[in-house]
């Protein structure tokens, strides 16, 4: 079983910087794609960005685009997530997830972590 540990979250206002981690544990999948979701009150989940399993693919969402980047650590098998330039509206839940695909769909993600919040202020 694949455990996803996220951390990294915190308070930050308009214009500041996060950077979230994603440590994984266990399995026997070897390394996984790995992407990052977000959840705001009353919204569905939504993609931000995702990392094939090698790091050399990556795909970033148009919201967070030129803002958010996605790298990975393949020593550790962590997955960071660099959010500059945050804005109100990215408060949210960021969960990190694995799957066996680089996607964008949260269908095809079978791992989850428990969330980490970001609240960006005005």
């Amino acid at each position: 079983q694949v455990q996803l540990v996220e951390s990294g979250g915190g308070y930050v206002q308009a214009g500041g910087s996060l950077r979230l981690s994603c440590a994984a544990s266990g399995g026997t999948f070897g390394r996984l794609a790995r992407g990052w979701f977000r959840q705001a009150p009353g919204k569905e989940r939504e993609f931000v960005a995702s990392i094939s399993r090698s790091g050399d693919s990556t795909d970033i969402a148009d919201s967070v685009k030129g803002r958010f980047t996605i790298s990975r650590d393949s020593a550790e098998d962590t997955v960071h997530l660099q959010m500059n330039s945050l804005k109100p509206e990215d408060t949210a839940v960021y969960y990190c997830a694995a799957s066996f695909v680089l996607s964008r769909r949260a269908v095809t993600y079978v791992y989850w972590g428990q969330g980490t919040q970001v609240t960006v202020s005005s």
